[in-house]
């Protein structure tokens, strides 16, 4: 099923039917027909899959898959209705998820060739819905730039919300086909360097140990392209550093160990062996560090401000372990990343650590969520493996 072609106008009918217990009031409260209503929810019920409700003398109320179904569309419809308030409350009537699918495309892409190719349909077809809903706003989604079409504030508001609407609609696919004993329930991880060689190989082998068919998709990125898909509803959850402050006010950080940054080199390196190399030395060879912007690149740079020794005669920016361990083995590198992320090049002998210490270099790691994330069993049957783990670590 996909999830953006479902019917706004069906979803509120549901809601309607679930609230009220009856086709004939959710006609009168939506101003529709109850043939319409009726056949509104055989509609959604084929899109779904599943029956959702059952027809008794007394009513039509909804069984256990549609008050799930119902649950997490109510979720998506305040997503939406709170940003149509906002822009316009006539849009509560009239937007669609087509016209609300051609908006998120090109928000995201920021660029109307661009939306259309990825959406599959003709670009006229994409600027008039976007025409049509800055008609019903009455002000400008987007803006032409150099680069393209950005989203004004008015369309950011709008495309986030649609975004997370659509979210909640794929949560609610993937809990039904958890209830219905199918397959189609899928993790999207979004992985940060230390998480991906630490945290995340042990955590999905056990994890599949339970649940052998849910799919895990661990996404690379830096931070800010992993947050941004976190807030759109992209990605479900990152593991990793965590930021202080907070770069956004609608995701939570959760705390679950400190990390601490070691320097390494390759094992023919000129100061492997040595027991107490001068740090100034430090000084005369290339580096591997994290890019700018990055924890880790913080407390290198303040590390080597400390040393008083001037600045590395290079660096090679980057956040990939591999790249660095390739790099310490092919010249008199040294690498300045997490002890925990290394631990296994350390003990093969492929990586070696130098004696230096680095002040003030523990730092946060945890889970990043979005603050009004509702995550479905599967979902939070991870993180609880997660968490249990480290909070067995933590009183031992």
């Amino acid at each position: 099923m996909l999830v953006s072609q479902l019917n706004l106008r069906h979803l509120r009918l549901l809601l309607a039917v679930v609230e009220t217990g009856s086709v004939t009031k959710a006609s009168q409260t939506c101003n529709v027909s109850q043939p319409a209503v009726t056949q509104a929810l055989k509609n959604l019920e084929t899109q779904f899959g599943t029956a959702l409700f059952d027809r008794r003398g007394n009513g039509v109320f909804a069984n256990e898959l549609g008050h799930l179904v119902a649950g997490r569309v109510r979720r998506a419809i305040d997503f939406l209705d709170s940003a149509m308030a906002t822009l316009a409350p006539r849009l509560q009537l009239t937007a669609t998820t087509a016209k609300l699918r051609a908006l998120v495309a090109v928000a995201n892409a920021e660029n109307f060739s661009i939306a259309a190719r990825q959406l599959g349909v003709a670009q006229p077809t994409i600027h008039r819905a976007i025409t049509q809903l800055e008609a019903e706003i009455g002000r400008a989604l987007f803006k032409r730039t150099q680069y393209g079409s950005a989203p004004t504030r008015a369309g950011r508001i709008l495309a986030g919300a649609a975004q997370l609407a659509f979210a909640e609609l794929t949560q609610a696919e993937m809990e039904l086909a958890e209830a219905m004993g199918q397959s189609g329930q899928r993790l999207t991880i979004g992985g940060m360097p230390l998480s991906r060689s630490y945290i995340l190989p042990a955590a999905i082998a056990r994890f599949h140990q339970n649940h052998p068919s849910v799919s895990v998709r661990v996404l690379e990125g830096t931070y800010a392209s992993l947050l941004t898909g976190l807030r759109r509803g992209e990605i479900d959850f990152l593991f990793g550093a965590l930021r202080d402050p907070l770069p956004a006010d609608d995701i939570v950080q959760q705390h679950l160990f400190n990390d601490e940054l070691i320097v390494v080199a390759g094992p023919g390196h000129p100061l492997a062996g040595q027991s107490a190399p001068p740090k100034i030395a430090l000084a005369d060879y290339p580096w591997v560090v994290g890019i700018p912007g990055t924890p880790v690149r913080g407390q290198f740079d303040a590390f080597f401000a400390s040393l008083g020794a001037g600045q590395p005669i290079s660096l090679v920016e980057t956040s990939s372990m591999i790249l660095m361990r390739e790099l310490l083995h092919a010249g008199p590198y040294l690498g300045c990343i997490s002890q925990r992320q290394v631990e296994s090049e350390i003990r093969s002998g492929s990586m070696t650590v130098l004696p230096f210490t680095l002040a003030e270099s523990r730092r946060p790691i945890g889970i990043t969520t979005r603050a009004n994330w509702k995550p479905t069993r599967v979902q939070d049957d991870f993180l609880g493996l997660i968490r249990a783990e480290f909070a067995a670590d933590e009183r031992a």
